[in-house]
């Protein structure tokens, strides 16, 4: 999904601020454009999120999801990925900044996830999107968020990041609500997902029950 650029609306030819001349219409724009307010304000976007990627502990990629053409091809993207993993993979921070882009970052046995931004982006934003991510995996995963798990549930793991983010925009940060959309889809649409997630949940459900019967016994 490509962004949509904002374009500033054209007036017409001597009708900005009631047509005054050449020079006043010059040094009110100069005006305008020294204003640090309206600089701050100008274009604003949804598109928020420019990447998400999940790394094993030897920066190879597990899943990734690019919403723009910063990186349009496979080999640049997967570039991007080990120098971000080389930069970040044996410090305790929890962002980078790296190509004129604003990563946030977190661990998990092996595993790395990262969320990416443009340079300008609110790193707040980004984090909120990261720990969205993060909190439903390991309730999704029974807090099991390490390598083996996460391949054996792929599928889910890609639902969840589309209810996060969709083209760049977040859509969601509560995990709650993320688990819950996910369950319903995984319900309503067995034929596309085979019930990746709803099974996973269900089996280690019926599996909790089971344990205080058999004890009884």
């Amino acid at each position: 999904m490509q962004r949509a650029e904002a374009r500033p609306r054209q007036h017409p030819e001597g009708a900005a601020l009631g047509g005054g001349s050449g020079g006043d219409r010059a040094a009110v724009a100069a005006a305008g454009a020294m204003d640090p307010t309206r600089l701050l304000f100008q274009e604003p976007s949804l598109y928020t999120v420019k990447a998400i990627f999940i790394l094993d502990n030897d920066g190879q990629r597990l899943l990734a999801k690019y919403y723009d053409d910063t990186f349009p091809s496979t080999k640049e993207q997967k570039t991007f990925e080990r120098s971000v993993f080389d930069k970040t993979h044996k410090t305790d921070s929890e962002i980078a900044f790296l190509e004129g882009l604003t990563i946030v970052y977190k661990s998990s046995i092996d595993l790395f996830f990262y969320v990416v931004g443009s340079s300008q982006e609110n790193e707040l934003m980004l984090v909120a999107v990261l720990t969205c991510l993060f909190d439903s995996l390991s309730h999704m995963l029974r807090k099991n968020v390490e390598k083996r798990s996460l391949l054996d549930n792929l599928d889910g793991v890609f639902l969840v990041v589309d209810e996060i983010v969709d083209g760049g925009v977040i859509l969601e940060s509560d995990p709650q609500q993320v688990i819950q959309k996910v369950n319903f889809r995984t319900v309503s649409e067995p034929a596309a997902y085979g019930f990746v997630l709803f099974d996973y949940i269900a089996s280690n459900s019926e599996q909790s029950e089971s344990v205080p019967a058999s004890g009884g016994k």
